[in-house]
């Protein structure tokens, strides 16, 4: 495989021989992650992967395991089709999203991504506020949004809904409709679809991204299932994030449909999703403004008016809210990690004193 048409480039490759410990290590591309198991792209060939000893004991946490996408330093095992990962290259961009439960920790759910398709559908489980979570949480991951809103064919008030869409799409976001089952509006997503390049399609289930992944590669790989009746949402078909080589050279990474999408550290990606209420809140008379009823409120005086949706500030003061409750739940859990760490140090110090 050339790996340059996967995305391989000079800055990587630098990164790579500035770490590369012996002859026998060679890079590759995370194209699907097992439970402890990497299936690698490599020059070699596709190599079933784990992490070496080294790598387990020095991680602190699941963001310094590999992910899909991540460019990774290997040691293949002679003509065994295996092969071990020593490190993993620094990032140029990751979507990141709170992983389930209640402890703060970051899940990876895509790195080294050029462009994120945000992908809804225009039907009645089109939801606004969802749309501006995953805008948030995608300028932060440093990739570029564009929002594709599917199965274009089956909705009657289209132009009504672009222009809610629109609405919110600040900062040059693109708006593109869609109808994979027909064809229609596909070639508008070929600027973003180019050679060396990777783009992310996420979204609910449900939604299309399959179909799309399909029309994309000219052949029915991916699973697809029917939205359910009563409720226009779907069932999970693809189960889990996988990088897919299209014809023209272009890389997809196709991901599981995402009932939840907590956010993590995303503080940047508000200010740009919320542009409009940050361009609102210069004018107010306080700089600690909290737009709720202090007098002087640009803020406020923009819902008054009509020319900001109450949503709008709502979505804004939860999104807030919620970023802040992680912050602080990753500072306790930031103090926790390092005083185990300390504490193993301490550990070895006495096991050498022993042996000594």
């Amino acid at each position: 495989m050339n790996l340059l048409t996967i995305g391989l480039t000079e800055k990587i490759m630098n990164d790579f021989l500035a770490v590369k410990q012996s002859e026998e290590m060679i890079i590759g591309r995370v194209a699907l992650e097992h439970k402890h198991m990497y299936r690698v792209w490599t020059e070699q060939g596709d190599l079933l992967c784990e992490v070496s000893g080294k790598f387990n004991f020095e991680a602190l946490s699941r963001e310094d395991y590999p992910a899909v996408g991540d460019w990774v330093m290997l040691k293949p095992r002679t003509n065994e089709g295996k092969g071990t990962i020593y490190s993993v290259m620094p990032r140029f961009s990751k979507f990141s999203r709170k992983s389930a439960g209640r402890t703060a920790e970051e899940q990876i759910v895509a790195a080294n991504v050029d462009t994120v398709f945000l992908v809804n559908s225009l039907n009645d489980d089109l939801n606004l506020r969802r749309i501006e979570r995953y805008l948030l949480l995608t300028w932060e991951s440093g990739a570029n949004p564009v929002i594709v809103l599917s199965k274009a064919d089956l909705c009657e008030n289209i132009e009504e809904k672009l222009a809610e869409v629109e609405a919110i799409a600040f900062g040059g976001v693109p708006v593109i409709p869609i109808s994979a089952e027909m064809m229609s509006g596909i070639e508008q997503l070929d600027p973003y679809l180019l050679p060396g390049k990777t783009v992310a399609l996420l979204g609910s289930s449900g939604v299309g991204k399959s179909t799309l992944t399909n029309r994309l590669l000219g052949d029915e790989k991916q699973a697809v299932n029917e939205i359910r009746e009563g409720d226009d949402k779907g069932r999970h078909t693809t189960t889990h994030r996988e990088l897919i080589q299209l014809p023209n050279g272009s890389v997809l990474i196709d991901t599981p449909g995402m009932r939840e999408l907590q956010l993590w550290e995303s503080s940047e990606g508000l200010t740009e999703t919320f542009s409009d209420i940050d361009e609102l809140a210069e004018n107010c008379r306080f700089r600690d403004c909290k737009h709720h009823d202090e007098p002087g409120c640009a803020v406020a005086l923009a819902i008054a008016a009509g020319t900001l949706p109450a949503g709008r500030l709502t979505s804004f003061n939860k999104l807030q809210k919620e970023l802040a409750y992680i912050e602080r739940k990753a500072d306790k859990r930031a103090q926790t990690e390092e005083q185990k760490k300390w504490k193993n140090v301490a550990k070895q110090l006495k096991q050498k004193k022993k042996i000594k």
